[in-house]
């Protein structure tokens, strides 16, 4: 991955709390849930509480690649990757803050409390400037003028 790539999808996901995790079942099918992004400097992993028997979590035992879902307004990032269960008990803690404690009380040393890394392989993205009104704006011409919307950037970054 570039420096330049690299630093394009951080400045993207910087700021965003939520990216939406899809896993595969055991049958086959996708399935997807909201989670909190834990802040850490993007370096082509995304970092993600959770608890040891969630059904989910087996999912990603089973098969573990996975996509994460990122954006609001007019920038939205797609994160493909490799997801893995993370028990270390120094890194709970480093990554502890007041969101992850009001969905797990019980706390980064309880053995309940895990850690899932997602190790991106590639992450497309798709980058309006103005957020949501200049993509309004951009549709309305777009219908007046008959021409194809003006969608921004859009790349896909191997990580």
């Amino acid at each position: 991955m570039s420096t330049e790539d690299s630093r394009k999808v951080a400045e993207l996901i910087k700021g965003e709390r939520f990216g939406f995790l899809t896993t595969t079942t055991p049958l086959g099918t996708l399935t997807s849930r909201p989670m909190t992004l834990q802040e850490v400097e993007f370096d082509g992993d995304l970092w993600f509480f959770a608890e040891r028997d969630a059904e989910w979590v087996r999912h990603i035992q089973v098969s573990p690649q996975v996509n994460v879902g990122i954006g609001s307004g007019g920038t939205w990032v797609s994160l493909t990757g490799r997801a893995r269960v993370v028990e270390d008990v120094a890194k709970k803690k480093e990554l502890w803050n007041s969101g992850a404690e009001a969905w797990l009380p019980q706390g980064p040393e309880d053995p309940s409390v895990i850690l899932v890394e997602v190790d991106g392989d590639t992450a497309e993205y798709w980058d309006s400037p103005g957020g949501r009104l200049a993509t309004a704006f951009s549709f309305v011409k777009a219908k007046a003028t008959g021409q194809r919307i003006d969608a921004g950037e859009n790349e896909v970054v191997d990580l």
